[in-house]
């Protein structure tokens, strides 16, 4: 039997929203780790053997999942659910953390969390659902917008050059870098095992279409295929083929880049004590 990850709140994302696919991504990933025994659903907490999970959320379309998924967690401010997780870690380094972010908080407002949560290696999962876009206040530019896309707020539309969130994340320091295809429910749920199992700060990033703004990056599925790749030289040629700024390059999905490094409880007396 499936545990209850469901709340009773009504969904309010737009119909076919694929925010959608990913709830049931996560759901899944967390039924498996839970069908497993290696954690167990009891209440509203997921307690595992010697952690509980507990999410952050900061402010968007996205973050809205912390209405829709019966775990603990807490809602913060737009940008700050990374913050709050790493405070949340070193606060009882026993919680396994899972944050929730949009492109807008992780990449904008967020950035700077973003880059030092990699850099501290804390063991915690940062999920960021890339759609290009600030929906949730109708379709500003994200760091993610591609040249030329022309929002309300820029009408003569977007003139910087996109972010490569892999880019930075492998240049941060990143210990496990994944990317996924929201459309893809059973892929994206495994990686997103993979990710929680991992020691260390893994980030994944959900690459989805928004429905009503910014459509012209819209069904970019034939574009992307699958890799599993742990070697550093590799994946900085992983993360060169999509720049976000076109239609027509190769877009890898999968596990970009995965290894080992001493997490930032291990490398802390205090924490250790604390996982003791």
């Amino acid at each position: 039997m499936k545990p209850n990850l469901s709340t009773p709140n009504p969904p309010t994302w737009c119909p076919g929203c694929p925010n959608f696919m990913i709830l049931e991504a996560v759901k899944k990933a967390l039924s498996n780790l839970i069908n497993q025994k290696i954690i167990k659903h009891k209440n509203i907490v997921i307690t595992t053997k010697h952690k509980n999970i507990v999410i952050t959320t900061d402010i968007g379309c996205n973050s809205k999942i912390f209405d829709y998924l019966n775990v603990s967690g807490i809602y913060g401010l737009h940008g700050r659910a990374i913050p709050t997780a790493l405070g949340i870690k070193l606060g009882n380094p026993n919680l396994q953390v899972l944050s929730f972010n949009g492109d807008g908080g992780a990449y904008a407002e967020g950035i700077s969390h973003f880059i030092h949560a990699l850099r501290y290696n804390a063991d915690m999962t940062i999920i960021v659902h890339d759609n290009r876009v600030f929906s949730l206040t109708t379709g500003q530019a994200t760091p993610t917008s591609e040249q030329g896309y022309k929002p309300k707020s820029e009408p003569l539309g977007e003139k910087n050059e996109p972010l490569n969130p892999i880019k930075l994340a492998l240049a941060s320091g990143a210990t496990f870098i994944a990317r996924c295809n929201a459309k893809d429910i059973k892929h994206t749920s495994e990686i997103l095992e993979k990710a929680v199992r991992h020691q260390g700060c893994s980030f994944v990033e959900i690459l989805q279409d928004c429905l009503i703004f910014n459509k012209e990056v819209n069904n970019l599925d034939k574009n992307m295929y699958k890799i599993y790749n742990k070697d550093i030289n590799q994946a900085v040629k992983l993360a060169d083929q999509f720049n976000y700024n076109n239609t027509t390059s190769k877009i890898p999905i999968g596990i970009i880049y995965q290894t080992k490094k001493p997490t930032l409880e291990e490398n802390w007396p205090q924490l250790r004590k604390k996982l003791k």
